[in-house]
């Protein structure tokens, strides 16, 4: 990663920066006040009509679904992630949410809450669905995400499934809106650029789809809030 003395390290994490990028917008919510799970939950509710159905971005992407997990802490709203296993074959050692591919006959729903109960012993039980954020397309794995947003009524004890999963985190909203953890970047050549995501925590960088979800759930719980 590119050293910068006023940003935080965010860990060891190796992000592939093209040679040709740079610096982008500062999120809106930048310094935003606390939200709770009831504020992210009605905001995913009340914006469902503004997202559009996208189709996969290539024709051999496979559907996958991922648990975007609330639930409330002493700081407002709490996002569950997980650090990945460095044995992995796909993104090894990176941040994401629990999740993984639907089986036969399942939708995202059902996918997302069976991959966070094999990961971590998530009960679906526990989790209260509210709808869904938008899709997207990685490459590198070649995989349709759908992100499927639910709340918990409390933080429940949660174990690592040791192949896949090397760490459970609990990282309140209110750290992901403060200042110095957020960051957008361009990467390549105008008007070819994208934009890329990263959330710089103390000892880990959430960066690729996981940071382009949480960047969308911000900004619908500070949309939701103006």
């Amino acid at each position: 990663m590119v050293s910068n003395p006023q940003r935080r390290s965010g860990g060891v994490q190796f992000v592939p920066r093209p040679t040709a990028w740079r610096d982008g917008d500062e999120a809106p919510w930048i310094g935003a006040p606390p939200a709770s799970t009831t504020d992210a939950a009605d905001a995913v509710v009340a914006t469902a009509h503004d997202r559009i159905a996208q189709p996969p971005t290539f024709p051999d992407a496979r559907p996958s679904a991922v648990l975007v997990a609330l639930v409330d802490g002493p700081t407002g709203a709490e996002v569950l992630l997980t650090k990945r296993s460095t044995d992995l074959r796909h993104h090894a050692g990176e941040i994401s949410f629990p999740g993984g591919r639907l089986d036969p006959g399942e939708d995202a729903v059902m996918a997302a809450l069976r991959e966070a109960d094999e990961e971590v012993g998530l009960s679906p039980a526990a989790a209260t669905v509210h709808g869904q954020l938008s899709s997207l397309s990685t490459v590198v794995s070649r995989s349709f995400i759908l992100p499927v947003v639910a709340t918990l009524a409390e933080r429940p004890l949660l174990v690592p499934h040791d192949r896949e999963v090397a760490r459970i985190m609990w990282v309140p909203l209110l750290e992901l809106t403060a200042a110095n953890t957020y960051r957008e970047e361009r990467w390549g050549t105008p008007p070819l650029d994208r934009r890329m995501d990263f959330f710089e925590l103390d000892d880990e960088t959430i960066w690729g789809a996981t940071a382009r979800i949480l960047r969308e759930l911000l900004d619908v719980v500070h949309s939701s809030r103006r």
